[in-house]
């Protein structure tokens, strides 16, 4: 049985860039006999962070928002794909309150292989700063080892990135998993 990939889609709109990466990155998986499975934060509706700290009483967060569902599956996962759009040169806010909220059970997200998607109207190197926020939440996890980086700069428009060396990567990245 091949890995199970949970990717985290942090746009707010299905088909943009950032999830058209992620849909190569799915067939290339699927193709190397992984299981992957996608996840839109939009659809989970996740409320801030409160800093209540109640999860560290109980594990788990005073909101009933779905949260506990991701964090389930990012625990049975082998790898996880955190995938964003840039705004301002950083991570969606749908991103970022997402990686928030793991905090009631960060220290039993372990050893997993990390993959980091992020898209942008500017180049690729405009996107680093992106990528070290995302390599933010992961040095903080127990084991994670990220193994790829998508770089898809360059494109605005949905859909742009169809056809580009980035889509290749995903692709090439999930097969390789």
């Amino acid at each position: 049985m091949g890995k199970k990939i949970l990717l985290i889609e942090g746009s707010p709109r299905k088909g943009g860039n950032s999830d058209i990466l992620c849909d190569a990155m799915i067939k290339g998986a699927k193709e190397a006999g992984h299981h992957a499975e996608k996840l839109y934060l939009q659809k989970y509706d996740l409320g801030y962070c409160r800093a209540c700290y109640a999860c560290k009483m109980t594990g788990r967060c005073v909101q009933k928002d779905g949260m506990d569902e991701i964090i389930e599956k990012l625990k049975a996962a082998d790898v996880i794909v955190l995938s964003t759009p840039v705004y301002f040169y950083s991570m969606s806010g749908q991103m970022k309150t997402f990686i928030d909220r793991t905090l009631p059970a960060w220290r039993d997200i372990r050893d997993k292989e990390i993959v980091f998607i992020a898209t942008a109207a500017d180049g690729n190197e405009m996107l680093e700063r992106t990528m070290d926020a995302l390599s933010g939440w992961t040095d903080c996890l127990t084991g994670a080892k990220v193994v790829a980086k998508i770089y898809g700069g360059g494109v605005y428009m949905k859909g742009e990135i169809k056809g580009s060396e980035a889509e290749a990567q995903a692709y090439n990245t999930g097969l390789n998993l």
